[in-house]
């Protein structure tokens, strides 16, 4: 191929390196996205906004475990994109940013649309190259996919001089993937971790969105079984263990579920594995300051930063919980007197986990609809049985679908994918990511949790699910306008008009002009027969939108325990 250019080149060497997908909005002239449209193993997705794109990677690199390509230009295109890449950044997600940089000519002199991309992204990206010249071309490219995937995953960024991409290409040669390294922590302190461990009378686990590109599911259940400790995980790391197994308590911090929090403020040694226990997991367990913990992350940079631990190992998620596993499996102390005894405490709390959060609404219960209705709850229940419980879940981040975070009010299995922004929660995240991970995975349920604020936000990604045939279905808890601001304000004691919409919402005429379903459902009938419906939609390949409007005081548990309008700790909630 005499004629091939710097750009096939990229894209061949993107794909050898073990990326599946390019997403992006087209560029002025060829770029990335039209040489990957000729390389086998390569899809692109075309997207209407580089936000939604950055939002769009995320979800595809969820649900395919492979490295995901964003392809932007210099300007505008680059700065749009950086909303979605913080969250990118926040959530450890596997990136590769690829860009271009404007001709060298008109640095300092007003080229146009110059933008120091370097230095905007710098606190977002582990690593950040200028290719100036061809020879770089394959090296910076494969070097960016190492580093995305290795170590702590998270974003690199790739800038290719205009001067490189308009002169001869290099030579490509095939490699092999780029392949995941995996290290084991030291052997005294894992012994040494694996004594505390087994000394403590109550301890707990707690799984962060590291376990997950680690495999870590299985060791983490053994040494979990072994320990006979209730297991937590953080929202990333939400479906690391199935939820109904019998140690499995939720989540953790602002999403847990009483009296599961009365397992955390009485623990005495903490293990966490591949989470940087950031601040939402910290909410409302205050007594983690004082315990015990054996922190275990493949990121140096994880250790220190909110916590110190007694003992942190270094490596991977999945290795360190088997090494652990190894050093207890002789005398496990779940085999012990203590360790029945508290077998029996996680049971008793997963029970009345289920009896308080899975019955309907009483008739006189404060927070039940006027007139009947639906709560939130009873919403995703319903979303629950009709799409099951190893679906690809995207979540938001506002108020009423906060619910969803909640164990047993909806409960993931092992086999489900659980896609949740990460500490930044940007609003619109949801549709995008959803259309990502769908594009992954079509074969897969795709369900969106989002409020009406979010949906808005987002639908920009809408038209690209419409291209690409993808079904999602989208449950909208619809509270007219922004809920957790409006939360917020009501604690305060603040007016909150400002949180209210009071135009028309538009969404669900755009739904139906593209092609795709909408219904608004106000009873459990309602809802029933519209998720049925959503079923054969996702069938053909089309987008269902169900709009359940909620109450303001159909606040989720979690956030009523930290915002301290709920019983404290193990009592009555």
């Amino acid at each position: 191929m005499s004629d091939i250019r710097p750009w096939h080149v990229a894209a061949l060497t993107l794909a050898d390196a073990g990326c599946d997908v390019v997403v992006g909005l087209p560029s002025d002239e060829p770029g990335l996205m039209d040489a990957a449209r000729s390389v086998p193993g390569l899809r692109v997705l075309r997207v209407r906004d580089q936000r939604a794109g950055a939002c769009a990677v995320i979800g595809h690199a969820a649900v395919s475990g492979r490295p995901a390509v964003l392809a932007v230009t210099s300007g505008p295109s680059f700065a749009n994109a950086l909303t979605g890449l913080l969250e990118a950044s926040s959530l450890g997600a596997p990136v590769v940013v690829v860009t271009t940089r404007v001709p060298v000519l008109g640095i300092g002199r007003g080229g146009f649309q110059h933008t120091d991309q370097a230095a905007m992204a710098g606190p977002l990206t582990k690593w950040n190259v200028l290719v100036e010249d061809p020879r770089q071309l394959t090296w910076a490219l494969r070097r960016a996919v190492h580093l995305a995937v290795n170590g702590g995953p998270g974003v690199v960024l790739v800038e290719i001089a205009d001067e490189v991409l308009r002169g001869p290409a290099p030579e490509h040669r095939p490699a092999r993937p780029v392949r995941r390294l995996r290290c084991a922590a030291d052997s005294e302190e894992v012994r040494r971790a694996a004594r505390l461990l087994a000394a403590a009378r109550r301890p707990v686990v707690v799984a962060g969105g590291g376990c997950k590109p680690a495999g870590a599911g299985p060791a983490l259940r053994r040494l979990a079984e072994l320990l006979g400790a209730p297991v937590f995980t953080t929202a990333a790391g939400r479906g690391v263990l199935d939820e109904e197994h019998p140690l499995a308590c939720g989540l953790v911090g602002l999403y847990t579920t009483p009296p599961a929090d009365g397992l955390l403020a009485e623990a005495d040694a903490v293990l966490a594995i591949g989470s940087r226990l950031e601040e939402t997991a910290r909410m409302g367990w205050d007594a983690l300051a004082e315990t015990t913990l054996v922190h275990v992350d493949i990121d140096p940079a994880a250790f220190f930063t909110a916590l110190e631990p007694e003992v942190a190992l270094l490596g991977d998620a999945a290795v360190v919980a088997g090494q652990l596993a190894a050093e207890l499996q002789a005398d496990p102390p779940a085999a012990t007197e203590a360790g029945a005894a508290r077998l029996a405490e996680v049971a008793s709390v997963r029970a009345q986990m289920h009896t308080r959060h899975l019955a309907p609404a009483a008739p006189d219960d404060p927070d039940a609809p006027d007139g009947g209705g639906l709560t939130a709850p009873e919403a995703l229940r319903l979303l629950q049985e009709a799409v099951g419980r190893d679906a690809t879940l995207v979540q938001e981040n506002g108020l009423h679908d906060m619910w969803a975070y909640h164990h047993p009010v909806v409960s993931v299995g092992a086999r489900a994918r659980v896609i949740t922004p990460g500490e930044q929660t940007m609003v619109g995240f949801g549709l995008p990511a959803a259309v990502g991970a769908a594009l992954a995975d079509p074969s897969r349920r795709t369900v969106l949790v989002c409020g009406d604020g979010a949906l808005e936000m987002g639908l920009a990604a809408l038209p690209t699910a419409v291209e690409e045939g993808l079904g999602l279905t989208v449950l909208v808890l619809d509270n007219g306008g922004y809920g957790w601001p409006r939360f917020v304000r009501a604690e305060e004691g603040a007016p909150d008009t400002l949180t209210r919409f009071t135009a028309p919402a538009h969404t669900e005429a755009a739904v139906r002009a593209l092609g795709g379903r909408t219904a608004r459902c106000t009873s459990a009938e309602d809802l029933a027969n519209a998720l049925d419906d959503a079923a054969k939609t996702h069938a053909e390949g089309r987008v269902t939108v169900l709009t359940v409007p909620v109450r303001d005081a159909d606040v989720p548990v979690g956030v009523r325990r930290v915002f301290a309008t709920t019983p404290p700790a193990g009592a009555a909630a």
